[in-house]
Protein backbone atom coordinates (compact mmCIF):
# COMPACT_ATOMS: atom_id res chain seq x y z
CA UNK A 1 0.00 0.00 0.00
CA UNK A 2 1.08 3.09 -0.80
CA UNK A 3 1.46 6.29 1.72
CA UNK A 4 0.92 9.48 0.74
CA UNK A 5 3.37 11.36 3.04
CA UNK A 6 1.93 15.14 2.97
CA UNK A 7 -1.37 12.91 3.74
CA UNK A 8 0.26 11.64 6.97
CA UNK A 9 1.54 14.82 7.83
CA UNK A 10 -1.98 16.66 7.59
CA UNK A 11 -2.78 13.35 9.83
CA UNK A 12 -0.46 13.89 12.65
CA UNK A 13 -0.86 17.94 12.53
CA UNK A 14 -4.51 17.46 13.40
CA UNK A 15 -4.07 15.02 16.06
CA UNK A 16 -1.94 17.09 17.95
CA UNK A 17 -2.99 18.83 20.78
CA UNK A 18 -1.29 21.96 19.86
CA UNK A 19 -2.77 24.99 18.44
CA UNK A 20 0.34 26.42 16.87
CA UNK A 21 0.67 23.70 14.97
CA UNK A 22 -3.24 24.15 13.25
CA UNK A 23 -1.82 27.59 12.86
CA UNK A 24 1.40 26.93 10.92
CA UNK A 25 -0.99 25.00 8.67
CA UNK A 26 -3.40 27.06 7.93
CA UNK A 27 -0.85 29.95 8.03
CA UNK A 28 0.63 29.19 4.54
CA UNK A 29 -0.71 28.10 1.78
CA UNK A 30 1.36 24.89 1.22
CA UNK A 31 1.46 21.33 4.28
CA UNK A 32 3.70 22.36 7.03
CA UNK A 33 2.68 19.12 9.04
CA UNK A 34 6.02 17.27 7.60
CA UNK A 35 7.96 20.30 7.95
CA UNK A 36 7.11 20.82 11.80
CA UNK A 37 7.59 17.08 12.35
CA UNK A 38 11.36 16.92 10.44
CA UNK A 39 11.78 20.06 12.83
CA UNK A 40 10.92 18.22 16.21
CA UNK A 41 12.91 14.87 14.92
CA UNK A 42 15.64 17.23 14.32
CA UNK A 43 15.32 18.94 17.94
CA UNK A 44 15.33 15.11 19.17
CA UNK A 45 18.31 14.37 17.55
CA UNK A 46 20.20 17.56 19.11
CA UNK A 47 19.32 16.96 22.35
CA UNK A 48 19.99 13.37 22.40
CA UNK A 49 23.27 14.13 20.97
CA UNK A 50 24.46 16.80 23.30
CA UNK A 51 22.58 14.49 26.62
CA UNK A 52 24.79 11.19 25.44
CA UNK A 53 28.03 13.31 24.79
CA UNK A 54 28.16 15.57 27.46
CA UNK A 55 26.76 12.58 30.25
CA UNK A 56 29.73 10.67 28.45
CA UNK A 57 32.14 13.61 29.23
CA UNK A 58 30.93 13.81 33.21
CA UNK A 59 30.80 9.91 33.75
CA UNK A 60 34.29 9.44 32.83
CA UNK A 61 35.72 12.59 35.37
CA UNK A 62 33.47 10.85 37.69
CA UNK A 63 30.62 13.49 37.91
CA UNK A 64 26.84 12.52 37.81
CA UNK A 65 25.72 12.72 33.92
CA UNK A 66 22.95 14.78 34.59
CA UNK A 67 25.72 17.76 34.58
CA UNK A 68 27.08 16.46 31.73
CA UNK A 69 23.36 16.97 29.91
CA UNK A 70 22.86 20.57 31.65
CA UNK A 71 26.18 21.36 29.95
CA UNK A 72 25.23 19.93 26.30
CA UNK A 73 21.79 22.03 26.80
CA UNK A 74 24.06 25.38 27.25
CA UNK A 75 26.20 24.32 24.33
CA UNK A 76 23.21 23.91 22.08
CA UNK A 77 20.57 26.36 23.47
CA UNK A 78 20.73 30.15 23.49
CA UNK A 79 24.11 30.24 25.40
CA UNK A 80 26.10 29.02 22.56
CA UNK A 81 25.61 27.41 19.31
CA UNK A 82 21.58 28.72 19.44
CA UNK A 83 20.48 25.01 17.83
CA UNK A 84 17.46 24.98 20.62
CA UNK A 85 15.82 28.06 21.45
CA UNK A 86 12.82 29.43 22.71
CA UNK A 87 10.42 32.23 21.85
CA UNK A 88 9.94 32.69 25.67
CA UNK A 89 13.04 33.79 26.07
CA UNK A 90 12.50 36.36 23.21
CA UNK A 91 14.28 33.81 19.93
CA UNK A 92 12.57 33.80 16.74
CA UNK A 93 12.69 31.56 13.73
CA UNK A 94 15.64 33.52 13.07
CA UNK A 95 17.80 32.63 16.14
CA UNK A 96 17.19 29.20 15.21
CA UNK A 97 19.69 26.88 13.48
CA UNK A 98 17.08 23.60 13.20
CA UNK A 99 14.55 26.60 11.46
CA UNK A 100 17.51 28.22 9.59
CA UNK A 101 18.47 24.31 8.22
CA UNK A 102 15.04 23.68 7.70
CA UNK A 103 14.78 26.92 5.66
CA UNK A 104 17.58 25.95 3.07
CA UNK A 105 16.52 22.33 2.48
CA UNK A 106 13.13 22.35 2.24
CA UNK A 107 10.75 24.57 0.69
CA UNK A 108 9.61 25.88 3.80
CA UNK A 109 7.83 29.35 3.03
CA UNK A 110 9.49 32.26 5.45
CA UNK A 111 6.47 33.79 6.41
CA UNK A 112 5.35 30.40 7.65
CA UNK A 113 8.98 29.85 9.42
CA UNK A 114 7.80 31.18 12.78
CA UNK A 115 4.44 29.28 12.82
CA UNK A 116 6.42 26.39 12.39
CA UNK A 117 9.33 27.26 14.93
CA UNK A 118 6.73 27.91 17.69
CA UNK A 119 5.15 24.34 17.14
CA UNK A 120 8.68 22.93 17.24
CA UNK A 121 8.95 24.22 20.61
CA UNK A 122 5.75 23.65 22.01
CA UNK A 123 6.01 19.86 21.37
CA UNK A 124 9.73 19.90 22.92
CA UNK A 125 8.45 21.89 25.91
CA UNK A 126 5.44 19.46 26.40
CA UNK A 127 8.01 16.46 26.02
CA UNK A 128 10.24 18.15 28.38
CA UNK A 129 7.60 18.74 31.13
CA UNK A 130 6.49 14.76 30.59
CA UNK A 131 9.96 13.75 30.91
CA UNK A 132 10.12 15.76 34.71
CA UNK A 133 7.02 13.85 35.62
CA UNK A 134 8.80 10.61 34.88
CA UNK A 135 11.47 11.54 36.45
CA UNK A 136 9.52 12.48 39.81
CA UNK A 137 7.73 8.82 39.26
CA UNK A 138 10.71 7.01 39.02
CA UNK A 139 12.24 8.57 42.09
CA UNK A 140 9.41 7.71 43.83
CA UNK A 141 9.70 4.55 43.05
CA UNK A 142 13.61 4.39 44.04
CA UNK A 143 11.97 6.06 47.53
CA UNK A 144 11.15 3.06 49.89
CA UNK A 145 9.11 4.12 51.84
CA UNK A 146 9.29 1.92 54.89
CA UNK A 147 12.63 3.11 55.60
CA UNK A 148 11.57 6.75 55.43
CA UNK A 149 9.01 6.08 58.34
CA UNK A 150 12.07 4.06 59.80
CA UNK A 151 14.70 6.82 60.03
CA UNK A 152 15.91 8.02 63.20
CA UNK A 153 15.50 11.32 64.69
CA UNK A 154 19.02 11.88 64.08
CA UNK A 155 18.66 11.87 59.82
CA UNK A 156 14.88 13.94 60.56
CA UNK A 157 17.01 16.76 62.22
CA UNK A 158 19.56 16.74 59.66
CA UNK A 159 16.85 16.62 57.23
CA UNK A 160 14.55 19.53 58.24
CA UNK A 161 17.02 22.13 59.57
CA UNK A 162 19.08 21.09 55.90
CA UNK A 163 15.69 22.50 54.45
CA UNK A 164 14.98 25.38 56.98
CA UNK A 165 18.41 27.09 57.59
CA UNK A 166 18.94 27.43 53.66
CA UNK A 167 15.37 28.44 52.51
CA UNK A 168 15.33 31.05 55.03
CA UNK A 169 18.93 32.38 54.32
CA UNK A 170 18.29 32.43 50.83
CA UNK A 171 14.64 33.90 50.51
CA UNK A 172 15.20 36.57 53.41
CA UNK A 173 18.70 37.18 51.81
CA UNK A 174 17.60 37.76 48.62
CA UNK A 175 14.18 39.82 49.46
CA UNK A 176 16.06 42.18 51.81
CA UNK A 177 19.55 42.38 50.83
CA UNK A 178 19.35 42.38 46.92
CA UNK A 179 15.84 43.33 46.15
CA UNK A 180 14.35 40.60 44.49
CA UNK A 181 10.87 40.35 44.25
CA UNK A 182 9.08 37.90 47.14
CA UNK A 183 8.08 34.94 44.14
CA UNK A 184 11.60 34.86 42.89
CA UNK A 185 12.95 34.85 45.49
CA UNK A 186 10.93 32.11 47.18
CA UNK A 187 11.78 30.20 44.26
CA UNK A 188 15.39 30.93 44.79
CA UNK A 189 15.22 29.67 48.42
CA UNK A 190 13.21 26.76 47.83
CA UNK A 191 15.64 25.83 45.44
CA UNK A 192 18.72 25.66 47.87
CA UNK A 193 17.01 22.87 49.95
CA UNK A 194 16.84 20.06 47.41
CA UNK A 195 20.14 17.55 48.04
CA UNK A 196 20.97 14.70 45.64
CA UNK A 197 21.40 11.09 47.28
CA UNK A 198 22.28 9.73 44.36
CA UNK A 199 25.99 11.87 44.06
CA UNK A 200 26.28 11.55 47.59
CA UNK A 201 25.50 7.41 47.55
CA UNK A 202 27.90 7.07 44.96
CA UNK A 203 30.85 8.94 46.73
CA UNK A 204 30.73 7.23 49.77
CA UNK A 205 30.34 3.87 48.28
CA UNK A 206 33.55 4.54 46.77
CA UNK A 207 34.69 5.09 50.16
CA UNK A 208 33.26 1.90 51.16
CA UNK A 209 31.53 4.57 54.10
CA UNK A 210 27.79 4.09 52.48
CA UNK A 211 27.38 1.80 55.66
CA UNK A 212 28.61 3.92 58.21
CA UNK A 213 26.79 5.39 60.86
CA UNK A 214 27.42 8.81 59.35
CA UNK A 215 26.77 7.42 55.33
CA UNK A 216 22.75 5.78 57.25
CA UNK A 217 22.37 9.00 58.63
CA UNK A 218 23.12 11.41 55.07
CA UNK A 219 21.07 8.65 53.42
CA UNK A 220 18.29 8.94 55.53
CA UNK A 221 18.14 12.75 55.66
CA UNK A 222 18.42 12.72 52.04
CA UNK A 223 14.83 10.93 51.75
CA UNK A 224 13.32 13.17 53.78
CA UNK A 225 14.76 16.34 52.56
CA UNK A 226 13.72 14.99 48.96
CA UNK A 227 9.77 14.52 49.99
CA UNK A 228 10.00 17.72 51.87
CA UNK A 229 11.73 19.11 48.21
CA UNK A 230 8.86 18.00 46.19
CA UNK A 231 6.06 19.60 48.96
CA UNK A 232 7.81 22.67 48.85
CA UNK A 233 8.59 22.40 44.68
CA UNK A 234 4.66 22.05 44.69
CA UNK A 235 3.64 24.56 46.78
CA UNK A 236 6.27 27.85 45.27
CA UNK A 237 4.89 26.36 42.20
CA UNK A 238 1.51 26.83 42.74
CA UNK A 239 1.99 30.61 44.56
CA UNK A 240 3.76 31.12 41.36
CA UNK A 241 0.07 30.50 39.46
CA UNK A 242 -1.38 32.48 41.38
CA UNK A 243 0.50 35.33 42.20
CA UNK A 244 -0.84 35.32 45.75
CA UNK A 245 1.87 35.37 48.79
CA UNK A 246 -0.57 35.71 51.58
CA UNK A 247 0.25 33.47 54.81
CA UNK A 248 -3.23 31.40 54.69
CA UNK A 249 -2.60 30.74 51.09
CA UNK A 250 0.50 29.12 51.55
CA UNK A 251 -0.74 27.84 54.41
CA UNK A 252 -3.34 26.18 51.87
CA UNK A 253 -1.20 24.95 49.98
CA UNK A 254 1.24 23.23 52.60
CA UNK A 255 -1.93 21.92 53.86
CA UNK A 256 -3.59 20.03 50.92
CA UNK A 257 0.18 19.34 49.46
CA UNK A 258 0.76 16.88 52.96
CA UNK A 259 -2.68 15.57 52.70
CA UNK A 260 -2.81 15.04 48.77
CA UNK A 261 0.47 12.78 49.61
CA UNK A 262 -0.59 11.43 52.82
CA UNK A 263 -4.13 10.84 51.66
CA UNK A 264 -2.72 9.56 48.08
CA UNK A 265 -0.55 6.52 50.17
CA UNK A 266 -3.31 5.70 52.30
CA UNK A 267 -5.92 5.41 49.70
CA UNK A 268 -3.17 3.83 47.51
CA UNK A 269 -2.40 1.05 49.53
CA UNK A 270 -6.36 -0.23 49.21
CA UNK A 271 -6.05 0.05 45.52
CA UNK A 272 -2.64 -1.32 44.45
CA UNK A 273 -3.77 -4.94 45.52
CA UNK A 274 -6.25 -4.53 42.35
CA UNK A 275 -4.14 -2.89 39.95
CA UNK A 276 -1.52 -6.16 40.67
CA UNK A 277 -4.14 -8.28 40.19
CA UNK A 278 -5.37 -7.01 37.27
CA UNK A 279 -1.67 -6.68 36.22
CA UNK A 280 -1.30 -10.65 36.70
CA UNK A 281 -4.49 -10.89 34.71
CA UNK A 282 -3.32 -9.43 31.63
CA UNK A 283 -1.63 -11.20 28.77
CA UNK A 284 -0.48 -8.36 26.58
CA UNK A 285 3.24 -6.91 26.45
CA UNK A 286 3.76 -3.76 28.75
CA UNK A 287 0.83 -4.58 31.02
CA UNK A 288 2.80 -3.28 33.99
CA UNK A 289 4.40 -0.62 32.78
CA UNK A 290 1.27 0.77 30.87
CA UNK A 291 -0.54 0.06 34.35
CA UNK A 292 2.10 2.25 36.40
CA UNK A 293 2.20 5.25 33.90
CA UNK A 294 -1.53 5.69 33.75
CA UNK A 295 -1.57 5.27 37.83
CA UNK A 296 1.12 8.37 37.59
CA UNK A 297 -0.36 10.30 34.80
CA UNK A 298 -3.83 10.00 36.98
CA UNK A 299 -2.41 11.23 39.80
CA UNK A 300 -0.56 13.81 38.41
CA UNK A 301 -3.60 14.99 36.30
CA UNK A 302 -5.90 15.22 39.74
CA UNK A 303 -2.60 16.88 41.30
CA UNK A 304 -2.73 19.98 38.98
CA UNK A 305 -6.55 20.10 38.91
CA UNK A 306 -6.37 20.85 42.60
CA UNK A 307 -3.72 23.43 41.99
CA UNK A 308 -0.68 21.46 43.27
CA UNK A 309 2.22 20.74 40.65
CA UNK A 310 2.00 17.62 38.46
CA UNK A 311 5.21 16.35 39.45
CA UNK A 312 3.67 15.69 43.07
CA UNK A 313 1.11 13.46 41.94
CA UNK A 314 3.60 11.67 39.82
CA UNK A 315 5.80 10.83 43.28
CA UNK A 316 3.35 9.68 45.19
CA UNK A 317 2.42 7.31 42.53
CA UNK A 318 6.09 5.94 42.24
CA UNK A 319 5.86 5.95 46.47
CA UNK A 320 2.34 3.67 46.88
CA UNK A 321 3.83 1.36 43.56
CA UNK A 322 7.15 1.30 45.12
CA UNK A 323 5.42 -0.33 48.10
CA UNK A 324 3.95 -3.37 45.73
CA UNK A 325 5.55 -7.07 44.89
CA UNK A 326 6.16 -5.49 41.49
CA UNK A 327 8.55 -2.94 42.66
CA UNK A 328 12.04 -4.19 41.28
CA UNK A 329 10.46 -5.27 37.79
CA UNK A 330 8.13 -1.58 37.26
CA UNK A 331 11.86 -0.17 38.24
CA UNK A 332 13.93 -1.99 35.71
CA UNK A 333 11.25 -1.20 32.92
CA UNK A 334 10.42 2.21 33.54
CA UNK A 335 14.34 3.00 32.58
CA UNK A 336 13.93 2.53 29.10
CA UNK A 337 11.04 5.33 29.48
CA UNK A 338 13.05 8.12 31.31
CA UNK A 339 16.50 7.61 29.22
CA UNK A 340 14.32 8.74 26.52
CA UNK A 341 12.05 11.67 28.01
CA UNK A 342 14.14 12.45 31.01
CA UNK A 343 17.44 14.28 28.93
CA UNK A 344 14.62 16.22 27.26
CA UNK A 345 13.99 18.17 30.17
CA UNK A 346 17.50 18.56 31.59
CA UNK A 347 18.67 19.42 27.96
CA UNK A 348 16.27 22.16 27.74
CA UNK A 349 16.69 23.23 30.83
CA UNK A 350 20.62 24.25 29.73
CA UNK A 351 19.69 25.36 26.40
CA UNK A 352 17.32 27.73 28.12
CA UNK A 353 19.75 29.12 30.56
CA UNK A 354 21.24 32.20 29.16
CA UNK A 355 24.88 32.71 30.79
CA UNK A 356 25.46 35.75 28.76
CA UNK A 357 23.99 37.13 32.11
CA UNK A 358 26.85 36.39 34.14
CA UNK A 359 29.70 38.10 32.36
CA UNK A 360 31.59 40.09 34.15
CA UNK A 361 32.55 42.38 31.34
CA UNK A 362 28.96 43.49 31.04
CA UNK A 363 28.30 46.02 34.02
CA UNK A 364 24.51 45.18 33.88
CA UNK A 365 25.26 41.57 34.70
CA UNK A 366 27.24 41.58 37.65
CA UNK A 367 23.96 41.35 39.85
CA UNK A 368 23.45 37.94 38.58
CA UNK A 369 27.17 36.93 39.74
CA UNK A 370 26.82 38.45 42.65
CA UNK A 371 23.50 36.44 43.47
CA UNK A 372 25.32 33.11 42.15
CA UNK A 373 27.95 33.98 44.68
CA UNK A 374 25.42 34.86 47.89
CA UNK A 375 23.44 31.38 46.72
CA UNK A 376 26.85 29.21 46.29
CA UNK A 377 27.72 30.21 50.20
CA UNK A 378 24.07 29.96 51.44
CA UNK A 379 23.68 26.76 50.05
CA UNK A 380 27.42 25.15 51.38
CA UNK A 381 26.68 26.99 54.52
CA UNK A 382 22.97 25.99 55.04
CA UNK A 383 23.54 22.65 53.97
CA UNK A 384 26.89 22.09 56.00
CA UNK A 385 25.40 22.67 59.82
CA UNK A 386 22.56 20.46 59.48
CA UNK A 387 24.98 17.58 60.75
CA UNK A 388 25.39 19.68 64.08
CA UNK A 389 21.97 19.84 64.85
CA UNK A 390 23.03 16.08 66.24
CA UNK A 391 23.38 16.65 69.90
CA UNK A 392 26.09 14.58 71.48
CA UNK A 393 27.31 11.96 69.80
CA UNK A 394 30.82 13.05 69.36
CA UNK A 395 31.81 9.82 67.60
CA UNK A 396 30.12 11.46 64.61
CA UNK A 397 31.88 13.34 61.75
CA UNK A 398 29.41 16.16 62.09
CA UNK A 399 30.81 18.34 59.21
CA UNK A 400 31.21 15.61 56.95
CA UNK A 401 27.26 15.09 57.50
CA UNK A 402 26.76 18.41 56.55
CA UNK A 403 28.96 18.46 53.11
CA UNK A 404 27.39 15.16 52.32
CA UNK A 405 23.43 16.99 52.36
CA UNK A 406 25.25 19.85 50.17
CA UNK A 407 25.69 18.74 46.24
CA UNK A 408 22.22 19.56 43.93
CA UNK A 409 22.05 17.85 41.41
CA UNK A 410 19.06 16.78 39.75
CA UNK A 411 16.83 17.93 42.23
CA UNK A 412 18.06 21.46 42.07
CA UNK A 413 17.87 21.69 38.36
CA UNK A 414 13.95 20.09 38.59
CA UNK A 415 13.27 23.29 40.50
CA UNK A 416 15.60 25.53 37.57
CA UNK A 417 13.24 24.12 35.21
CA UNK A 418 10.29 24.64 36.72
CA UNK A 419 10.94 27.93 37.70
CA UNK A 420 12.40 28.47 33.98
CA UNK A 421 9.29 27.33 32.87
CA UNK A 422 6.66 29.29 34.87
CA UNK A 423 8.64 32.53 33.95
CA UNK A 424 8.65 33.39 37.54
CA UNK A 425 12.21 33.91 37.59
CA UNK A 426 14.50 36.92 35.58
CA UNK A 427 17.56 35.74 33.67
CA UNK A 428 19.89 36.69 36.22
CA UNK A 429 18.08 35.02 39.16
CA UNK A 430 17.75 31.50 36.60
CA UNK A 431 21.18 32.05 35.73
CA UNK A 432 22.43 32.12 39.47
CA UNK A 433 20.39 29.16 40.35
CA UNK A 434 21.86 26.78 37.48
CA UNK A 435 25.63 28.05 38.36
CA UNK A 436 24.33 27.13 42.30
CA UNK A 437 23.48 23.71 41.38
CA UNK A 438 26.70 23.35 39.13
CA UNK A 439 29.16 24.22 41.48
CA UNK A 440 27.46 22.52 44.75
CA UNK A 441 27.51 19.49 42.73
CA UNK A 442 31.16 19.85 41.84
CA UNK A 443 32.33 20.88 45.20
CA UNK A 444 31.03 18.18 47.43
CA UNK A 445 32.25 15.21 46.28
CA UNK A 446 36.22 16.03 46.43
CA UNK A 447 35.24 17.87 49.93
CA UNK A 448 33.67 14.21 51.24
CA UNK A 449 36.62 12.70 50.60
CA UNK A 450 39.34 14.82 52.18
CA UNK A 451 36.80 14.91 55.70
CA UNK A 452 35.75 10.97 55.05
CA UNK A 453 39.31 8.96 55.18
CA UNK A 454 38.76 5.63 52.79
CA UNK A 455 37.37 3.19 54.73
CA UNK A 456 39.99 -0.02 55.44
CA UNK A 457 40.17 -2.66 52.10
CA UNK A 458 38.12 -5.01 54.34
CA UNK A 459 35.47 -2.88 54.88
CA UNK A 460 35.45 -1.28 51.32
CA UNK A 461 35.60 -4.90 50.02
CA UNK A 462 32.54 -5.82 52.11
CA UNK A 463 30.43 -2.28 51.25
CA UNK A 464 31.03 -3.74 47.15
CA UNK A 465 29.79 -7.05 47.99
CA UNK A 466 26.95 -5.57 49.65
CA UNK A 467 26.68 -3.26 46.86
CA UNK A 468 26.39 -6.43 44.38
Amino acid sequence: MIVDQASVGIAITKLMPFPLLAAAEEGSSQDNGPIILASVLLSLVAIYIASKVGGELCSRINLPPVLGELVGGVVIGVSVLGVLVFPEAGATAEDSLIITFIEQTTDLDPNSAEAVFEAQTEVITVLSEIGVIILLFEIGLESDLKELLQVGPQAAAVAITGVIAPFVAGTGGLYYGFGVPAVPAIFAGAALTATSIGITAKVLAELGRLNSKEGQIIIGAAVIDDVLGIIILAVVASLIKTGNIEITNILYLVISAAAFLVGTILLGRLITPYLVGMVNAMRTRGELLVTGLVFAFALAYIATVIELEAILGAFAAGLVLGETEKRKELEEQVVSVADVLVPVFFVCVGARTDLGVLNPAVPSNREGLILAAFLILVAIIGKGIAGYTIIGRGDLNKLAIGIGMVPRGEVGLVFAGVGSASGALSPSTEAAIIVMVIITTFLAPPFLRLLFPEAPETETETSKQEGT
